[in-house]
């Protein structure tokens, strides 16, 4: 737990320094250049990281290594589109653009093998990866989905969402289950 804690604090403090960061360089030329560098370079180091919480989950248990495999391909899917998009948008033309994608997605393999390499040396590391990977989706979930959904207040959006939610307790629930027998 003070792992979470600590890992929700470090995600603030970082995406503070990203957006302080975003706002004094807002004004300068090539920055729609560069942003599809960042895409590319701050999504290749995501992906990295999503191959050793995959591997760390696997070194729990099967179950919980494919239900965070399935995790990762669900949040992964539009976000490579969206990054596509960008790269797009910042002039890379449509082949370039799926190639240098397709490049920062693979690093998840390098990650996993990295990880598996060395988790399985150091055991006692792998509740903590996974620990600060859940301070991640916390502090998301927290920082920009739940205010995002409070701004949708008609009765059928709060029906769509509460059963979003119900579903997705049910499928950690599911998992835990699973898990546990």
């Amino acid at each position: 737990m003070t792992t979470v804690l600590v890992g929700m604090v470090l995600f603030f403090v970082l995406e503070k320094l990203v957006l302080w960061r975003h706002h004094h360089d807002n004004h300068e030329r090539g920055a729609k250049t560069r942003e599809g560098v960042l895409i590319l370079v701050g999504d290749a180091f995501h992906n990295f990281v999503d191959g050793i919480v995959i591997a760390a989950a696997f070194l729990i248990s099967i179950p919980l290594g494919v239900a965070t495999a399935l995790a990762v391909i669900a949040h992964e899917i539009p976000q490579e589109v969206g990054d596509f998009a960008i790269l797009l948008d910042s002039g890379y033309d449509i082949k370039k653009a799926l190639l240098l994608n397709s490049l920062s997605a693979a690093t998840t393999l390098p990650g996993a093998v990295m990880a598996y390499l060395w988790l399985d040396e150091m055991h006692e590391a792998t509740p903590y990866i996974l620990a600060l990977s859940a301070a991640s989706f916390i502090y998301i979930a927290t920082a920009d989905m739940i205010p995002g959904l409070h701004q949708q207040v008609t009765p059928a959006a709060l029906l769509k969402q509460l059963l979003l939610l119900v579903l997705g307790v049910g499928s950690i629930a599911l998992f835990h289950l699973k898990i546990n027998s």
